[in-house]
């Protein structure tokens, strides 16, 4: 038995980089304070082996932008979430870039910022708080936003503009 475990986990570390693929899963504010932020939003994500999903990449589909979000951050972000948030996977807003942008809109004023999502499933909801820190070290929390499913987009053909990427083509 423990041959076989050792030998399922080998094969998950090596396997699950090489089956993820990128999906691109699209978001409806469905509050008003959502509405105010964003109308809606993209994730650029990677489903693994065994279909977790990891965020890469926030995309505005209202207005142009977009910004890369690494995953992991402090375990404090956690613990200023409202009473009741199930919310738990932390994801780095960078400073530089688009994410700097982003930063600003969700927490104002903060040094750093950081989005707890829910687990992200095709078909259901999304819930996302903004966390920031301050230059006095405190943790607080900005805003929750609320997004309901509206789809998954394809993904451009692999051979990249102009070319078919080996697509079918109806004539």
């Amino acid at each position: 038995m423990r041959r076989f475990l050792i030998a399922s986990l080998a094969f998950a570390s090596i396997a699950g980089p090489a089956a993820a693929e990128t999906r691109y899963l699209a978001f409806d504010a469905s509050d008003r304070i959502t509405q105010a932020m964003t109308r809606g939003i993209t994730l650029e994500a990677d489903r693994g082996l065994f279909g977790s999903i990891s965020v890469r990449r926030i995309i505005s589909t209202s207005q142009r932008g977009s910004a890369e979000i690494r995953r992991g951050g402090p375990s404090e972000v956690r613990g200023v979430l409202p009473e009741g948030a199930t919310e738990t996977s932390i994801y780095t807003v960078p400073g530089e870039g688009d994410g700097r942008g982003l930063s600003r809109a969700l927490c104002p004023t903060a040094d750093e910022v950081w989005l707890v999502l829910g687990r992200v499933r095709l078909g259901r909801p999304l819930t996302a708080h903004a966390v920031g820190r301050w230059s006095d070290g405190t943790y607080r929390h900005c805003v929750q936003l609320s997004y309901d499913w509206r789809g998954e987009w394809s993904a451009p053909p692999v051979g990249g503009p102009g070319e078919d990427g080996g697509a079918p083509i109806a004539r």
